[in-house]
């Protein structure tokens, strides 16, 4: 085994940085490789700076999300975006909370380096329609059905919410067509259903009844014309869900920032941008 001490000294932070990281080796193991002591290895590790990225503006499409280490209140995630054409991670941002002015901000970023945006696909966060409806726009099946099952839970009780989630199950299977027509259908049988009230006595205010089961049929009547983008759309290739980063780049990421304890806030963030600049398709 060659001495680590041969290793060029502008390439020493990198190498103990790396095998830190991705070889999970421990500070001590690494301070008795280089023959020096703990605080060294770690000043080494903390004095890494990853690469900046390099780009190729052409013709991409689009994933885009958001990740949070912990429990969003904690405030630390990064906002990626990834061609999916390629798989290559273009451009990120590290964010205290998912920010509709920050997705534009990326957009913007990626048109100045001169990209060309062919189609979107996004987790339906409010407001992100409006701003990207330069280009065409898939919303995310996975997280459309997220939305409606947390309205409507797993196991609804109501012959409503029950045919509902028949509905929903088509969704990745489905045409636009048929399903619209299955949402008409549905919603002429339920109408007089949804339309019920109740009054609050204290109040002397009245809302639905069934205030989820219509908060679920109108969040599918608002996105519904971003549900079938990616079949509009062949040629391009479009994701129909957000997976290629949820399950793709997250995933792993998170995993590097647990293969030791006690990462702070800028260690993680280091470790994202190391990931993410270095990232390839498997």
């Amino acid at each position: 085994m060659g001495c680590p001490l041969r290793v060029r000294p502008e390439n020493l932070h990198k190498v103990i940085f790396r095998k830190y990281i991705y070889r999970r080796q421990i500070l001590k193991d690494l301070a008795a490789d280089y023959k020096r002591s703990i605080p060294w290895v770690r000043k080494q590790i903390l004095e890494y700076e990853p690469e900046e990225k390099i780009h190729n503006p052409r013709e991409v499409v689009l994933v885009c999300d958001t990740t949070f280490y912990g429990k969003k209140s904690a405030k630390l995630g990064t906002m990626v975006f990834k061609d999916t054409l390629t798989g290559e991670v273009l451009i990120w941002k590290h964010v205290e909370s998912e920010l509709v002015k920050d997705y534009k901000q990326l957009i913007q970023r990626l048109l100045d380096y001169g990209y060309i945006i062919k189609a979107v696909t996004i987790d339906g966060k409010r407001g992100l329609f409006k701003a990207l409806n330069d280009y065409p726009i898939q919303m995310c099946h996975f997280h459309q059905k997220k939305v409606i099952q947390r309205y409507i839970t797993m196991h609804p009780r109501l012959e409503a919410g029950k045919e509902l989630q028949k509905i929903m199950r088509t969704l990745t299977t489905t045409t636009e067509t048929r399903f619209t027509n299955k949402l008409n259908i549905w919603y002429e049988i339920y109408k007089d259903f949804l339309a019920e009230k109740t009054l609050n006595i204290e109040t002397n205010k009245e809302s639905y009844k069934h205030q989820k089961l219509v908060s679920a049929y109108r969040s599918l009547r608002r996105n519904s014309p971003y549900l079938f983008t990616y079949k509009k759309y062949p040629k391009l290739k479009i994701n129909n869900t957000t997976n290629a980063l949820d399950g793709g780049v997250f995933s792993p990421m998170k995993k590097l920032m647990k293969v030791h304890a006690g990462f702070n806030k800028s260690l993680k963030l280091k470790i994202a941008d190391e990931y993410l600049v270095n990232y390839k398709k498997k």
